[in-house]
């Protein structure tokens, strides 16, 4: 497995990090036990970063990989975010990035993954309330205890990148980035490079939509991509005519639609871990063998024509969700 530099402090990741969150919450019903075989399957593969948020499952998702790992947890690099708050019903309730609040958070997480420290710690989304020096000043603290290893950040724009790094350095940012949400190209990359700082990247196949799996129809009931504009009727259909049109291209060079969509982020830059959500063992296969495809000018190009900058239809999240995002300021 060939790793990756995340940041300047010298963190050494897998190519390829797997996202958990599905496995406990909001992609419908999962199965427990292939959950924890496709994560033993990962890290069997070399696939050492691991993340999660402890509202995933309101903490299912940190007790999963904690039963996954309880082996093999000096391998894992696990990468925690925090912050978003729900209720009994699973519902939104709002975002708390208090240093009090940081350091609750960090004790409960710590307790449910049975380690400790956490690896990378991040707040998931920007506390409005709370200025982010108070909040990474907090998780600077963690660190000085040795309950936390390295901080990163998530979904922020570049005011809000520098403001945090002169606090304590930023190891990584995770945000969404695909061929089909390339946003943080005009000023976020670049301000990553500036500062030393890593990208993990979600949402590479943009929640299964570029999976090449994808099939019209109504996301189930408890399935949150059912919210989702680029999942909307009228919106979907475009968004899979661009899938098949990728699908010529993957074909042509004998991979997967999922194999050459991840090969492209992973392509952006030897600063960029892509992260898959893949929740069982087929779909982590396919994904890990992504990192044997080799694009070649040639390729690029054509996938850049195949699904052109903003060739997508409707925004990555709802209203209520785009307006959380520091990065879409």
């Amino acid at each position: 497995m060939e790793t990756r530099t995340l940041g300047r402090t010298g963190l050494a990741s897998s190519a390829l990090g797997l996202g958990c969150m599905g496995m406990s919450d909001f992609y419908g019903p999962a199965d427990r036990q292939e959950s924890i075989a496709t994560i033993h399957a990962a890290m069997e593969a070399g696939v050492t970063l691991l993340d999660t948020g402890d509202f995933y499952g309101m903490g299912h998702n940190e007790m999963l990989i904690a039963e996954a790992v309880k082996a093999t947890r000096d391998k894992a690099l696990i990468s925690v975010k925090f912050g978003a708050l729900r209720g009994p019903s699973g519902s939104w309730i709002g975002q708390d990035a208090r240093p009090e609040a940081v350091k609750t958070f960090a004790a409960y997480s710590l307790k449910r993954l049975g380690t400790d420290h956490i690896d990378i710690y991040r707040p998931a989304r920007l506390d409005p309330k709370v200025p982010i020096e108070d909040t990474i000043g907090a998780i600077a603290d963690l660190v000085k205890e040795g309950h936390v290893r390295h901080i990163g950040l998530s979904e922020v724009g570049p005011e809000t990148l520098r403001r945090a790094h002169a606090v304590h350095p930023i190891v990584d940012l995770q945000i969404e980035y695909s061929l089909i949400s390339r946003g943080i190209e005009d000023a976020i990359l670049p301000a990553c490079r500036e500062l030393g700082i890593g990208v993990t990247a979600y949402g590479v196949l943009s929640r299964g939509l570029i999976s090449g799996h994808w099939t019209k129809g109504a996301p189930g009931k408890t399935d949150f991509r059912g919210t989702g504009p680029r999942f909307q009727a009228g919106n979907v259909e475009r968004n899979l005519a661009l899938v098949e049109t990728l699908r010529k291209v993957a074909e042509g060079r004998g991979v997967t639609v999922a194999q050459i969509a991840i090969a492209w982020v992973a392509a952006q830059g030897d600063d960029i871990v892509p992260l898959v959500g893949a929740r069982r063992r087929d779909r982590l296969a396919e994904a890990v063998a992504s990192l044997d495809v080799v694009l070649d000018a040639g390729a690029l190009a054509e996938i850049e024509k195949a699904v052109p900058k903003g060739a997508a239809a409707g925004d990555r999240y709802n209203a209520h969700g785009m307006a959380s995002l520091d990065s879409e300021r």
